[in-house]
């Protein structure tokens, strides 16, 4: 089944057109629990990995407060988390001579922000030798770092930043924000501006102040590549970013059952810092695509 984003209950652009020329477009990929295959986009689903070629570990110090592997077990065997195929989500920076982009982490708490530390990986999916790796389980690892297998439904949306929007036209614009919200009662912050959710390109969904990263190797700022939330939406955005197909005959999504509203809330049962989230950084200038991550909580 597809996932539909409503349209905006307000022209952004009319009221607002300081923000135009901010618009990105975002590929939300609207993951719900599911049986996905080795050759499926998915989210905690199977990995197309040949069995020769070796399965990564993490041999990182892990604090010894939170989430941390038992004393003793060794490096720790990284968990799927993301396979997108370029015929899914073509809007992907793919490297030349690649077509599947593979996300997985180690799934204990590292130092930079107590969240699991990712690793991506640009593969070439004719390269695939016929031998299905079968991933080792790590031990002791927390179940909110271990996403439940979902499907994805990929569906692409304008968006516009929030927190990354510059602060003169954020000050500019905060007597006319106000004002729209006091009359329409729809908030350009919460409802008209970031798309929530697990998703591809666009704006990452900061719980907290932007934190850009610049590429190690030319100085750069590197781009948005993928955001990993704890939710597809929250208390107030729930109002414009949740699909027409979840949303509730009669009622709100709030008036669901809890285990209800958890399969469209959280499908694949993260929780990254209390409801924060993981945010995937690329460079586009170097030709090795270095990346570098960085998360946030709520």
């Amino acid at each position: 089944m597809v996932r539909t984003t409503p349209p905006l209950p307000l022209d952004v652009e009319a009221l607002f057109p300081e923000v135009a020329a901010y618009r990105r477009d975002t590929v939300r990929l609207h993951p719900r629990a599911g049986n996905p295959g080795v050759r499926d986009s998915s989210l905690g689903g199977p990995l197309l990995w040949s069995r020769s070629v070796a399965w990564p570990h993490c041999d990182d110090d892990h604090p010894g407060i939170g989430c941390a592997p038992p004393p003793g077990s060794g490096a720790v065997p990284l968990v799927p988390v993301l396979q997108l195929f370029a015929g899914d989500v073509p809007e992907l920076p793919f490297p030349a001579g690649t077509d599947v982009l593979q996300v997985l982490w180690c799934p204990f708490d590292h130092e930079a922000g107590y969240v699991p530390r990712p690793e991506l990986y640009w593969r070439d999916s004719t390269a695939f030798d016929g031998e299905l790796a079968v991933p080792p389980r790590p031990e002791g690892a927390d179940e909110d770092y271990l996403p439940d297998p979902c499907v994805l439904h990929p569906e692409r949306v304008s968006e516009y930043p929030s927190w990354d929007l510059p602060d003169d036209v954020a000050e500019a614009l905060e007597e006319r924000f106000a004002q729209v919200e006091e009359e329409t009662g729809w908030s350009y912050w919460s409802h008209l501006a970031v798309a929530d959710g697990v998703k591809a390109g666009g704006y990452p969904t900061w719980t907290q102040d932007p934190c850009w990263p610049d590429c190690a190797g030319c100085g750069r700022r590197m781009d948005h590549l993928l955001t990993v939330n704890s939710a597809e939406f929250d208390g107030e955005s729930w109002r414009t970013w949740l699909p027409v197909e979840d949303t509730p005959d009669s009622g709100t999504i709030w008036d669901l059952p809890f285990e209800d509203r958890s399969r469209i809330q959280s499908p694949p049962g993260l929780t990254l810092g209390d409801m924060g989230g993981i945010y995937l950084f690329v460079c586009l200038h170097c030709p090795d695509r270095p990346f570098a991550s960085h998360s946030d909580c709520s």
